[in-house]
């Protein structure tokens, strides 16, 4: 009985949240909780925490770009791209954390039913990647500006306009405007999310296809060299730390800029100086040229409304560019060193190439580098115009909704809304649109709204003092879902060493962890631990990140640190790929770096075989 117990995780559905959640389920959609209606089949599956979508609570109308991925994930999965043997990635909230499930593979018919599709729809984009790309980003910004372009009313007027009556009734008012406006921002969010998996299941596809083409010709290769042979792109997702550079460069140039720059004042203060003469007002005009579309980008994951975005927290980009120009004072070169890795790749490219015996081995394996170096870029490009510029506006249009609440007595302050999911919502506003077609002196239920939201404050931030569980329910034999490998970082061992542990890690038995080789080279420096998102400032130069997930958005950062180690997280997952591009020594998925390593602790990153060492202990 007791092998059986530790063959599987806690059941689902009896799985103890502790008491100081009390009520969490109210805040999500009753189809995000495990249900005696699904109960077996829920009992059955492996559910593991996404920390690298939902390392923190989640807020509840946070949770819309959760529900758009899973669909839209899944079905270019099973229904658009076929591919034969994958199915799709189901979501359940446990407490206010999201887990998530690789769902087994169809019965063999439909594995040939998808497999009859698959190649005709998957080689038409590996071959047309380019122009497809180009209509992508066309459609793209045209759906975000529509959503930039929607009307959210401001007030609610004492009475309707006159233009509005007269010479004829417009036939439709404010009561019915906030709702609709409301409703559009909706499905525009998950038109964006149907746009942001057209190709982003085809570039992991791509490279698990180049990998099982080079271990099948290089026995023995290492993930590492596989990861080398695919860096280097000009994207989108780092054009914001490009920008920097160049206006911290510009700076540097410019007669006085450099002091203002370098000072601690806030940004607001540095523009006032910078304001005050004809080189600062050539720099600000730099500077306004840039934030549009590039500083829309979230100052953490995207994810989350209360990251923020360098648009709205000029203090961040500012503090980059104080740290760029301190380091260009000292001689130092601020730029990811792009040609270094161009070299590497070429060189390591060359070196397996001469190993190639027959011309079909070489045919094999130029496609297969050909198509992944073609869309690979997808995977950094698109993401900056979903999941930062995109979800920057979102933001910006859902704030002006809590102005209008706030405005009308339902909650106290903006932010607020986002206590409340997206079925909510339209509650909230059909009251107040509803009292203020009533007429004069109409009571809302302002108080009853506010005290869930101080509810739902207490419930995230006990949730935030909470380590919850790794996984829940019956895990596989084996791990072989090869998303769940090579974007999560979730493997067989990993869930091994999970059932070991059942979350509880003595710090003083390990002095070795194992995770992915995901970036080569290897270091050694004092660690870094970052659980939260706003420790990121105090990440120091030449120290070790370790963190749960990094966020493509901390690309500043990537030039300062000598490696990087995560908890969640395969050989295609943000994190990876990043560290790749600038050269930095990365290990990921590890399972437990955070809990195993603390701030101060001397430790050796390998990213040639995967392997952290603890050298010495803070």
């Amino acid at each position: 009985m007791a092998e059986e117990k530790a063959a599987r995780f806690p059941d689902p559905h009896e799985f103890q949240i502790p008491s100081e959640l009390e009520g969490w389920e109210e805040m999500y959609p009753s189809h995000y909780l495990f249900s005696k209606e699904r109960g077996e089949w829920e009992s059955n599956q492996f559910w593991y925490h996404d920390k690298i979508h939902a390392p923190e609570p989640m807020p509840p109308l946070d949770l819309i770009f959760q529900e758009a991925w899973q669909i839209s994930l899944s079905q270019y999965t099973t229904r658009v791209f076929c591919i034969p043997p994958a199915q799709g990635i189901a979501q359940r909230m446990v407490g206010p954390y999201m887990y998530i499930c690789a769902i087994a593979p169809p019965p063999d018919e439909v594995i040939g039913e998808k497999a009859q599709r698959f190649e005709k729809r998957v080689f038409y984009v590996f071959e047309h990647y380019d122009e497809l790309w180009d209509k992508w980003l066309t459609k793209f910004k045209a759906l975000g500006k529509e959503m930039e372009a929607v009307e959210v009313p401001k007030e609610l007027p004492k009475f309707v306009p006159e233009d509005q009556v007269l010479p004829a009734p417009t036939g439709c008012y404010v009561s019915y405007d906030i709702l609709e406006a409301f409703n559009t921002l909706v499905n525009q969010v998950f038109k964006g999310w149907q746009y942001h998996f057209e190709m982003l299941n085809l570039t992991y596809l791509a490279y698990l296809m180049f990998g099982d083409v080079c271990r099948k010709l290089f026995p023995g290769i290492s993930e590492s060299s596989i990861g080398k042979m695919v860096a280097g792109a000009y994207v989108s997702m780092f054009r914001p730390e490009e920008e920097l550079c160049q206006l911290s460069r510009l700076g540097t140039s410019l007669s006085g800029m450099a002091d203002i720059l370098k000072n601690e004042m806030t940004a607001d203060q540095k523009i006032a100086e910078l304001e005050k003469t004809e080189d600062g007002k050539k720099w600000l005009e730099a500077f306004d040229k840039a934030k549009d579309p590039w500083f829309y980008v979230s100052c953490g994951s995207g994810w989350f409304h209360y990251e923020g975005s360098w648009i709205n927290s000029l203090d961040i980009p500012y503090s980059y560019i104080k740290s760029y120009v301190e380091r260009l004072g000292k001689g130092e070169t601020i730029e990811r060193s792009l040609d270094e890795v161009d070299k590497e790749r070429d060189a390591t490219v060359a070196k397996y190439r001469e190993l190639i015996k027959t011309d079909e081995d070489r045919e094999s394996f130029n496609g297969a580098y050909n198509t992944v170096r073609t869309i690979y870029r997808y995977a950094e490009d698109h993401l900056f115009w979903v999941e930062h510029w995109f979800h920057t506006i979102w933001f910006s249009k859902i704030r002006e909704f809590g102005s209008l609440l706030v405005d009308n007595g339902m909650i106290n302050e903006v932010d607020d809304i986002f206590m409340f999911n997206r079925y909510e919502i339209p509650e909230l506003l059909t009251e107040v649109a509803t009292g203020w077609a009533l007429g004069v002196d109409i009571p809302v239920r302002g108080d009853y709204y506010k005290a869930k939201v101080d509810k739902r404050r207490k419930i995230l931030k006990a949730a935030s003092e909470w380590n919850p569980i790794s996984a829940l329910g019956v895990p596989p034999e084996e791990v072989a879902e090869p998303f769940t490998i090579m974007l999560w970082g979730v493997t067989t061992d990993k869930v091994k060493e999970w059932l070991k542990s059942m979350g509880e890690v003595s710090l003083e038995d390990v002095s070795e962890i194992k995770g992915f080789a995901s970036s080569a080279g290897v270091v050694e420096g004092p660690a870094r631990v970052l659980k939260r998102l706003k420790e990121i400032v105090d990440l120091k130069e030449g120290e070790i990140m370790i963190c749960p997930t990094t966020n493509p958005s901390w690309a500043p950062v990537f030039t300062k640190i000598k490696a990087a180690v995560t908890d969640i997280g395969g050989l295609t997952s943000h994190a990876a790929i990043v560290c790749r591009e600038y050269g930095v020594p990365s290990v990921t998925g590890t399972g437990v770096a955070t809990s195993i390593i603390k701030t101060g602790d001397i430790i050796k990153v390998d990213g040639e075989t995967g392997v952290v060492t603890i050298i010495k202990r803070a």
